[in-house]
């Protein structure tokens, strides 16, 4: 195979342009973005501390709730000071190696979230269809055994996006990359190459785990509702639901914006690039920001031992 004089062999450092077509403005797009990502470390830490420093809380709904909160702190971490870099301090550089290294830890922590929610559907099913059974069944050995798994299964299938880059293309038509973050699409773009195995092998581990995930969220939820709605009172009816509506908020943001993305992403080609990089951004840093806000406000143990936290400190 011949190569023009334009491309790069082995790239050693990368570019990470920002987001195309608002370079002018991104500076600017960037303290909504640094907002968000303090709210969501605050956010999310103040869950951790809590549901560690509160026995009553040592339940597998809420170890799961910590679970999540550790993820989004991870999530956001790994996307936002390189994003904040490139918007403010004119740092658009990335080593090629710590590029697929930002890749492979964005599509674990995002794999691992959609594990975390299924196994928090999965834990709300067993507590509202077999309530006698849940104690016997959520073992803190298996919530330990089901998160650890996420975890292995979202590090396992995202790996091979890495060795897939690394083995198969040695010449890349330029180093730019028009993106503001490493992405894997955006990688394999500028590769001089055939990256149609590329291409199929990051569906086959989108639809592996976001459609494996989905499927048995969504089968777990209408059998809760059939359960919940053949509930003789209508108290004992809401109360079942209520203790659903905080996962059902954040299950469908998190599969809304997933989907929402993939889509203009991959068939969305009339539509301008920075559209597509403004949400699939967006989809990576508003579950963070939004999830300790929606279990804050919904799930009233977390919402009492917060008031509870900040009345004490300001208690003479």
């Amino acid at each position: 195979m011949t190569f023009s004089n334009v491309t790069v062999f082995m790239p050693a450092v990368m570019t990470l342009i920002g987001i195309p077509g608002l370079e002018a403005v991104q500076r600017w797009i960037g303290i909504p973005f640094c907002a968000m990502y303090l709210l969501a470390m605050v956010g999310n830490s103040l869950l951790l501390i809590i549901i560690k420093s509160e026995p009553s809380l040592h339940e597998p709904m809420h170890i799961f709730l910590g679970m999540l909160a550790a993820t989004d702190i991870a999530l956001a971490s790994s996307i936002i000071p390189k994003m904040l870099g490139v918007f403010w301090f004119h740092m658009p550089e990335i080593y090629f190696d710590s590029c697929l290294l930002q890749m492979w830890l964005i599509h674990t922590f995002q794999c691992t979230e959609s594990g975390i929610l299924l196994a928090m559907a999965l834990d709300r099913y067993v507590a509202i269809c077999y309530p006698l059974r849940h104690t016997i069944i959520f073992t803190h050995q298996l919530v330990t055994q089901i998160g650890s798994f996420s975890v292995l299964r979202a590090a396992t299938l995202a790996a091979p996006c890495i060795l897939l880059i690394k083995c198969r293309f040695q010449f890349y038509h330029t180093t730019v990359i028009s993106h503001c973050y490493c992405e894997h699409m955006a990688i394999v773009k500028l590769a001089a190459g055939d990256v149609q195995v590329n291409k199929i092998f990051g569906l086959f581990v989108a639809f592996t785990i976001g459609g494996f995930d989905l499927i048995f969220i969504t089968l777990s939820y209408i059998q809760i509702f059939i359960t919940v709605f053949r509930l003789p009172q209508k108290e004992a009816r809401f109360k079942a639901f209520n203790t659903c509506i905080a996962h059902i908020c954040v299950f469908l943001q998190f599969y809304l914006l997933a989907f929402f993305s993939f889509f203009t992403h991959r068939f969305g080609s009339h539509i301008p690039p920075y559209i597509h990089i403004l949400f699939s951004t967006m989809y990576l840093l508003v579950p963070p920001f939004l999830n300790p806000l929606v279990y804050g406000v919904k799930t009233k143990q977390i919402r009492t031992h917060v008031l509870k936290m900040f009345s004490s400190k300001n208690t003479p």
